[in-house]
């Protein structure tokens, strides 16, 4: 029956995007028959509470609980699990509206450090369709919102019939009504979404709602979805059979960008009705734990994460994006936004405070402004304190789903010559202070142009920007604890317009269960004016492109890791210089392991890295309320290539190993290069998931 059940609701999803079914003509909200539907089921919820039929039922509930972080700027990559709640509960409930909910069973994986606690009833399933005020959170993220199908909630809110379509099969099928829901103020706290009624009984077989931004406690609220599917159970009693709730918070701090989610899946099987349950069971919290006795014996079978739902790892749930995109389409934007003060804003750490060979130590900050109507305007700005100058830009963005965005930016930073990072931005301003390693070759540039980011296909990101710049070498200014600088690149000084169109997929699912993740980029770079005797500025043009590509694939407990690596220029007139910033730069940790950082330079370089994961062991201790380590790390043997193109090919082959500690959180790295410019080198770093924010 549930099988069935679900597959019902994907063949409705889909014949609602296509637009197959039985159409009702155009929305109307508030006609006559929309406010019937909407009567009768509130009517219904409330016979159903004094159906002398249904005195009492037990049912089990199994579900998972996920704490779940994105990070770095857009948000784009797929959110990482760190924690995993599995539950088993025991589900009373008695007429006319007792509710008690006993967690027999309880096991969590922990996959990263974290101290969460999740409010009581994000451990349970929501009985009844919420009662006439609804609550999440335990009052604490959503509080006294009217329910949509009680009789305050039939004078807040509008309704439309909207679509109708049968599900089920035989003596179970039955007509269904989408009835779109949405609050007549939605300045007020509010939900917003569908519900779907069984016209002959008025009974709700699905709830789709989401929330306007004034029903939020917590301003760090981004979105609350919840999706609650009944069944009918005994040929009579429409029950709860699947539900599934996302919370989204994000970073109120600077802007930083940062996301939290907590993602809840259940099902509801097993119904036995009228056993009469002693009323001692329903005293007390609705949400209870057994003693870990108890829980200690339930019988789980194989891992946490093996049996982990595939929605409950993805990005979003489909169900939770149909209820997003929904809440979005029927009320104003400005009724989901959060507050448009103008904000402190940093991207990451470093813009905050890094150290390089060029400025030093350097200070800075940002500051956003949410317009409206999807306008933002943003500027930010750094000071460094050994070259004693200013570094900034501002920038005028508008933003649609449908339409992608539109950039308008300007002003003067530094710009990497490496297709590659090679250290995190908090390692490399600890090792440019304390020892003279800095792993960046920036040079001056002085733009202002316009970038446009076309709308989101998927996994995939396209976006394409056009600039007119002045490049200009830097010089070492600062002076590091121990050790020396090395100098500088020596960047030509020009004035060009610089075309740049770059694509950029996020890790997502691939062929054959591989996971694919790449990056991009071709640009067309055109002096406007030429100093070099015998070249005019056409002639000193340069095509570039670059792909940065990794692919990792589970393999029972391995893991198999490549990445590759290949960039290349060339100017648009035959034997014309290539610019120093255009050309390929490999060596570092990442690119070329074994060898010092960006000795390896060409006008077509490459690379090629291929390394198995071993789990391996590790000592086990406690972190107090943020868990406990596990026993387990990783050693990773690797084999890596540099090669280089032109009249004379070269391969730079290196070796190495290196040792994951539990979570991944750290990186330890040792690689001989076998080459002739090859040695010993060591690296540490934090997992790169966290480099998108340091």
């Amino acid at each position: 029956m549930r099988g069935v059940n679900r597959a019902a609701w994907y063949f409705v999803a889909i014949t609602c995007v296509l637009g197959v079914g039985a159409p009702l003509g155009a929305q109307t909200w508030n006609d006559p028959r929309s406010l019937s539907l909407a009567q009768g089921a509130m009517r219904r919820r409330a016979e159903q509470l004094a159906d002398t039929g249904l005195a009492d039922y037990q049912a089990s509930a199994h579900g998972y609980v996920a704490f779940l972080a994105q990070l770095g700027e857009g948000l784009r990559t797929p959110p990482k699990v760190i924690k995993t709640d599995e539950l088993a509960l025991e589900v009373y409930w008695r007429a006319p509206n007792l509710s008690k909910q006993r967690i027999i069973g309880r096991r969590d994986t922990l996959l990263l450090p974290t101290d969460i606690a999740y409010h009581r009833d994000h451990l349970g399933i929501v009985q009844n369709n919420f009662p006439n005020i609804i609550r999440i959170g335990e009052g604490d993220e959503v509080r006294d919102v009217p329910h949509p199908l009680s009789p305050l909630g039939l004078s807040e809110y509008d309704f439309a019939l909207t679509d109708s379509f049968a599900i089920g099969s035989g003596a179970q099928r039955i007509n269904v009504y989408e009835v779109k829901v949405r609050p007549k103020d939605d300045r007020q706290p509010r939900v917003v979404g569908a519900v779907y009624i069984d016209p002959s009984g008025g009974q709700v077989v699905r709830m789709s709602l989401g929330f306007t931004r004034a029903a939020f406690l917590d301003n760090a609220l981004e979105e609350l979805s919840v999706v609650l599917e009944n069944r009918l159970v005994g040929g009579r009693f429409w029950l709860p059979s699947h539900q599934e709730v996302e919370i989204r918070r994000s970073g109120t701090w600077m802007d930083f960008p940062a996301r939290g989610i907590i993602r809840g899946r259940w099902e509801i099987s097993d119904y036995r009705f009228n056993l009469s349950p002693p009323p001692i069971i329903f005293t007390g919290p609705e949400i209870v734990q057994a003693p870990p006795d108890v829980t200690a014996r339930y019988p789980w079978k194989g891992r946490v994460l093996d049996s982990l739902p595939p929605d409950v790892r993805a990005v979003t749930d489909a169900d939770i994006q149909r209820v997003q995109q929904e809440v979005r389409e029927l009320v104003r934007a400005q009724a989901l936004a959060r507050s448009q003060r103008a904000a402190l804003s940093a991207r990451t750490i470093s813009d905050i405070a890094h150290v390089n060979r060029v400025e030093g130590p350097a200070l800075g900050t940002g500051l956003s402004k949410v317009i409206g109507g999807g306008a933002s305007m943003d500027g930010r700005a750094r000071f460094g304190f050994a070259d004693h100058e200013v570094k900034g830009s501002a920038g005028f963005t508008f933003a649609r789903p449908s339409f992608g965005s539109l950039r308008l930016f300007g002003g003067r930073d530094f710009r990497d010559v490496g297709d590659v990072v090679e250290r995190s931005g908090a390692v490399n301003s600890l090792a440019a202070q304390e020892f003279g390693s800095d792993y960046t070759d920036p040079y001056r540039v002085d733009a202002g142009g316009v970038r446009f980011e076309f709308p989101e296909m998927g996994s995939t990101t396209v976006h394409f920007t056009g600039s007119y710049e002045h490049q200009s070498p830097l010089a070492v200014h600062a002076v590091p604890v121990t050790g020396h600088y090395r100098p500088t690149i020596s960047a030509d000084d020009r004035h060009v317009t610089r075309w740049v169109l770059e694509a950029e997929r996020v890790p997502s699912l691939w062929w054959l269960g591989t996971e694919l993740s790449f990056r991009a980029d071709a640009r067309f770079t055109v002096p406007v004016q030429s100093n070099l005797a015998g070249y005019g500025a056409s002639d000193l043009g340069t095509m570039r492109g670059a792909l940065v590509a990794n692919v990792e694939r589970p393999i029972g407990d391995f893991r198999l890791v490549t990445a590759s690596t290949i960039a290349g220029v060339r100017t648009f007139a035959s034997g014309a210089p290539v610019p120093v910033a255009d050309l390929a730069y490999l060596g570092g940790p990442i690119s070329g392991p074994g060898y010092d950082y960006h000795t390896i330079v060409s006008t077509l370089g490459w690379s090629e890295h291929l390394e198995v994961r071993i789990p391996a062991p590790f000592p086990a201790f406690s972190l107090g309320r943020f868990g406990r380590v596990p026993s387990r790390g990783s050693f990773a043997p690797y084999a890596h290539i540099v090669g280089t193109g032109g009249p004379t090919p070269r391969g730079f082959p290196s070796v190495g190993a290196a040792y994951l500690t539990p979570f991944d959180l750290l990186r330890f790295d040792v690689a001989r290069g076998l080459g002739t410019r090859g040695r010993w080198t060591f690296s540490v770093d934090l997992i790169r998931e966290f480099w998108k924010i340091l």
